[in-house]
């Protein structure tokens, strides 16, 4: 029996290893080699599964649409754990992505019991995170998308609470609001789709979020009017409740099909072309014609006293309008992979691989990769120690925190697009 994975727990991170292996997460494998131009959580090993990913990497290699999204609970101040997610968005927008941000408001304030005013506060910062990094696209709060929540009810048809049971552990004692935000976040994966038109969809998540996304891949299946497969000699369209009329439409646009009782056969058919054609003719039919979506799974970078990066333990992140002086307290506290002694450093060397200060210059601050190679080297070696790591780690933190809290200041009126202007 599958061991449920808890999506708002801030207890330490699951084992990926063994996530991957029973719920059917691909290693990235040889899809790394198609990316032109790897960014570094490609070229770092950060980013090390997937699902359904090759259409995503087609899509950019031929330049074809894609919508890439994301989403973030505003129960706290943004902080580093967030951080990767955002670049990752950025980036596939800037590889030609359509961009999606939602502001789960519905969600925080359902599982984290967040006031609204709170949430709209928090929500701003997020934002303001994501517009200084480059994000260009659609950006929107859970509460306000009546689009969102009609389509959060169509999909609610086609769950039911053993379903939530068996993904999430839900029980009798889970709040109705709860497994509400869950709908509605399946609703945030393919409000895409619905937006700007059915395609290849990216969602950059932790392993902790992919309980949302095996419901959604389930979800937008079942939505569908048809299945097309590939049989021997043929492509089968078949019909999921299809409105007649609909069926008879696939019969119509294949010269030479047979149709059957419930299904239509396509001797020869190519089996992309008839599923983009059945695709078009579920939408003219009043469907959705949603196309499953894909998703990324990245590394967790461990909070700076070890174990996962929460708000709720402060002394783990540091939020991005956080004093100078508290954020280099907390760089020159964190754990380190260092020797007890600096005798036992030198004569053993460190493990880097062990320390979250090391996986700080990894994850974000150390932009060259000849740069961090040699830190990681010299902290093997025993040559770098512990301190002087620290002073050097928040010398680049501070850099990258004065630049990003000006580009913040220069972004500031586009959350008046989400929010209206009386954004501070």
């Amino acid at each position: 029996m599958h061991e449920e994975i808890n999506p708002w727990s801030s207890q330490a991170a699951p084992d990926a290893e063994r996530i991957f292996a029973e719920f059917g997460i691909e290693p990235l494998g040889s899809l790394a080699d198609r990316i032109r131009d790897p960014p570094p959580f490609f070229r770092r090993g950060i980013i090390v599964g997937h699902r359904d990913y090759a259409p995503i990497a087609a899509a950019m290699e031929q330049q074809s649409p894609f919508h890439v999204l994301t989403g973030f609970m505003p129960s706290g101040h943004p902080h580093l754990g967030h951080l990767m997610v955002m670049k990752e968005v950025v980036w596939h927008v800037q590889r030609g992505g359509t961009g999606y941000v939602a502001v789960a408001d519905r969600e925080a304030h359902a599982v984290r019991h967040i006031p609204w005013d709170k949430c709209r506060e928090f929500g701003k910062e997020y934002l303001l995170c994501l517009y200084a990094l480059g994000f260009t696209g659609t950006a929107y709060a859970q509460s306000t998308n009546e689009k969102l929540k009609d389509l959060a009810f169509e999909a609610a048809t086609r769950v039911n609470f053993s379903d939530l049971s068996a993904i999430y552990g839900f029980s009798q004692d889970t709040g109705l609001a709860h497994a509400m935000s869950v709908i509605t976040q399946v609703a945030d994966i393919l409000y895409p789709q619905l937006d700007a038109g059915p395609a290849p969809t990216i969602v950059p998540v932790g392993v902790d979020q992919d309980p949302h996304i095996r419901l959604t891949r389930d979800v937008a299946h079942k939505l569908r009017m048809f299945t097309v497969e590939q049989r021997e000699g043929l492509v089968s369209v078949r019909s999921k409740e299809a409105p007649a009329e609909a069926l008879q439409a696939v019969a119509d646009a294949f010269a030479g099909s047979r149709q059957y009782e419930g299904h239509v056969d396509v001797p020869g058919g190519d089996l992309a072309a008839v599923a983009e054609t059945v695709r078009s003719i579920e939408r003219a039919h009043g469907g959705f014609g949603f196309i499953t979506p894909s998703s990324t799974y990245h590394l967790f970078m461990p909070g700076l006293q070890g174990g996962k990066m929460s708000s709720s333990v402060p002394e783990s992140s540091f939020s991005f309008a956080e004093p100078a002086d508290s954020v280099k307290k907390k760089v020159m506290n964190a754990l380190t992979g260092g020797r007890m002694t600096k005798e036992e450093q030198q004569r053993l060397g460190g493990e880097p691989d062990r320390c979250p200060v090391y996986q700080l210059n990894r994850f974000h601050v150390a932009e060259d990769d000849c740069e961090l190679a040699e830190i990681r080297e010299a902290c093997l070696a025993g040559r770098l120690l512990c301190g002087t790591c620290k002073k050097q780690t928040y010398a680049r933190v501070n850099t990258f925190l004065c630049d990003f809290k000006e580009r913040m200041d220069a972004v500031r009126h586009r959350v008046e697009d989400v929010y209206g202007p009386d954004t501070q």
